[in-house]
C-alpha cells in the first residue's frame, strides 16, 4: 500500500538544523495493523504526518498505491488524502458547536455526496460504533471514550482504506483506551489498514507488527506471533 525509501525530513531555522527522519525505509501492505513506537522526539509524529500527506519529505521517495507522491502539490495530496486516509488524534478534535452526527458528517462534505447519502452513511457508522443513541448530543456531554468513538466514526465514515492514529488513547483512562483499541482491531479485521503511533506496549500488542524509531531511524521492525 505504501513504501518509504531513503526518506529524510529536516527542519531548518536560521540557527538550528533538526533531522527528524534520517533515511527511513518502510513498507506497509494493505490490511496490516502497524504500531509505531519510540521515545519522544524520535520522529514518530513526523513519520505519520508524511504518511498522511500532511507534510512533505525533504528527500527520498514516498510511494502510495504505487504512485510517488513525495513532490506532489498540496492540491494533489489533498485529493488523494480525502479519498484514501482517515485520521484519529489524541485530542479528539471535535467541534464543540456541532452535535455527534454533524461532527461525523463533516468528513463527507467534500465528497460531492448527496445529503441523503451522507445522513445514511453517518447513521450506519454511528450504529457500528455504538453511539447511535448519542447522535444529537454535543461533545461536552460525552465521556472521553465516547468522544474518541465519535472521532473514530468520523475517520471511517468515508470508507477510506487507511487509518492513521496518533496516540488515540493518550487522553483516555485504561478502560476507555481498551475500548478504542478493540474498535481499531475490529476495523483492521474488516480490512482497514491501520498505522498507529503509541507509547503503550499493551496497546501496541493489538497490532500484528511493531516498528521502533530512534533518532529518526527505524531500529527494529518485528511481527508479533499469532
Amino acid at each position: 500500500m505504501l513504501k518509504l525509501h531513503d526518506l529524510y525530513k529536516v527542519y531548518r531555522t536560521d540557527e538550528v538544523e533538526t533531522v527528524a527522519l534520517n533515511g527511513v525505509n518502510l513498507e506497509i501492505e494493505q490490511g496490516e495493523f502497524v504500531a509505531v513506537m519510540g521515545p519522544s522526539g524520535c520522529g514518530k509524529s513526523t513519520l505519520l504526518n508524511i504518511v498522511g500527506m500532511l507534510d512533505n519529505p525533504s528527500d527520498g521517495s514516498y510511494f502510495f498505491l504505487d504512485e510517488d507522491v513525495a513532490a506532489y502539490s498540496e492540491a494533489r495530496l489533498s485529493a488523494i488524502r480525502k479519498k484514501n486516509i482517515g485520521f484519529i488524534f489524541q485530542s479528539f478534535n471535535l467541534i464543540e458547536e456541532l452535535n455527534v452526527a454533524e461532527n461525523i458528517e463533516l468528513a463527507l462534505l467534500y465528497h460531492n455526496m448527496p445529503a441523503a447519502e451522507r445522513r445514511k452513511r453517518v447513521a450506519e457508522v454511528m450504529d457500528r460504533m455504538g453511539i447511535g443513541h448519542r447522535a444529537r448530543h454535543m461533545p461536552g456531554q460525552l465521556s472521553g471514550g465516547q468522544q474518541q468513538r465519535v472521532a473514530v466514526a468520523r475517520a471511517v465514515v468515508g470508507n477510506q482504506p487507511l487509518i492513521l492514529a496518533d496516540e488515540p488513547t493518550g487522553n483516555l483512562d485504561s478502560a476507555h483506551g481498551q475500548e478504542v483499541m478493540e474498535l481499531l482491531r475490529s476495523l483492521n479485521r474488516e480490512g482497514t489498514t491501520i498505522v498507529m503511533v503509541t507509547h503503550s506496549p499493551s496497546h501496541a500488542d493489538y497490532a500484528r507488527r511493531t516498528v521502533n524509531l530512534f533518532d529518526g531511524h527505524v531500529v527494529t521492525d518485528a511481527m508479533r506471533a499469532a
